[in-house]
Parts: structure tokens; C-alpha cells; sequence
């Protein structure tokens, strides 16, 4: 059994000069990614590894995470291949983690995100939002054999305001 918990980064501010790589999170951002964290901390998520896309906002939401979570940062590692739009570099970063690695948590952008969310998980889901989480689990042991799985929770700011 493997399960997925994925994480689309939380809102960004456009009111820096940047490239879009290096947009910041606004202050909501910041807000509803420590609301979200603090509350899916509550569930005792066991996590074996953590991945983020290498982009500014993905990168501090995780950040973010993984401190609210209390998450050892060795297991945290930032992966370019997941600034990714489409969806097909996350799914093939999914599917080439170790097989020892049976809770994974990853930390995108959309439309990759909410594209493997109805791709692949339970249930349909018109946009994953900003700092949305949603866990999918599969009846696998190997994630190169990614298959459809059973969406078991999805956590939204908007749940909680």
C-alpha cells in the first residue's frame, strides 16, 4: 500500500518584479499554508519522504509543512522536474521513487496537481486550491505501477474558515 499526500503551493504574491520561479507567497499564502499544516497535523501523518518543486512559493509552502509537521528536513529534498504544469513530470517523479518509500508527500503547481487528482484518484475535484491537500492511497507495492487509487482526504483552506 502506498499513499500520496499532495500539496498545491500556497497563493503567491505578483507584486515582485520576478520571474515567475521566484514568486514569494503573499500573506495569505503564508496564513492558509500554516492553517492547513496545523490541521492535517492532527491526523499523524506518517511521512517517508518529502518532495517540492524547486520554484519560490513551492518551495516555502513545504517549508512550511514540514515544520508545522514536525518532518525531519533529511527527508526533504526540492526536485526541478516537479515546477511542472502539465502533470506528466510529476507523474513520472511519482512513479521513480524507491519502493521503501510507502507515504510520500509532494508539493506542486497546478494543473499538474489537480490533474492527477482526477487522474488518479476517487474523486472529481473541479481545482485543488492553493495550500489544498489531497491524499490518495494505492493498492500497490511498487510506484512505477501507479495505478487509479482511493482519494481518502482532501483539506482546503476554505474548510476551515
Amino acid at each position: 500500500m502506498k499513499k500520496l499526500i499532495l500539496v498545491r503551493h500556497a497563493k503567491s504574491s505578483w507584486e515582485h518584479d520576478v520571474i515567475d520561479h521566484e514568486r514569494p507567497l503573499n500573506k495569505r499564502g503564508v496564513n492558509d499554508a500554516n492553517l492547513v499544516s496545523k490541521k492535517i497535523s492532527k491526523n499523524d501523518l506518517k511521512i517517508d519522504m518529502v518532495l517540492s518543486s524547486d520554484a519560490m512559493r513551492a518551495k516555502t509552502t513545504a517549508d512550511i509543512f514540514v515544520a508545522n509537521l514536525n518532518i525531519d528536513k533529511t527527508i526533504f529534498s526540492l526536485n526541478h522536474d516537479l515546477y511542472d504544469f502539465a502533470g506528466n513530470d510529476l507523474l513520472r517523479v511519482i512513479k521513480s521513487c524507491d519502493n521503501s518509500v510507502n507515504n510520500l508527500m509532494v508539493f506542486g503547481h497546478n494543473h499538474a496537481i489537480t490533474g492527477f487528482v482526477n487522474t488518479h484518484g476517487s474523486i472529481s475535484i473541479d481545482n485543488v486550491p492553493t495550500s489544498g491537500v489531497t491524499i490518495i492511497e494505492f493498492d500497490i507495492d511498487n510506484w512505477k505501477d501507479l495505478k487509479k487509487g482511493k482519494t481518502t482526504k482532501t483539506l482546503f483552506p476554505r474548510d476551515l474558515k
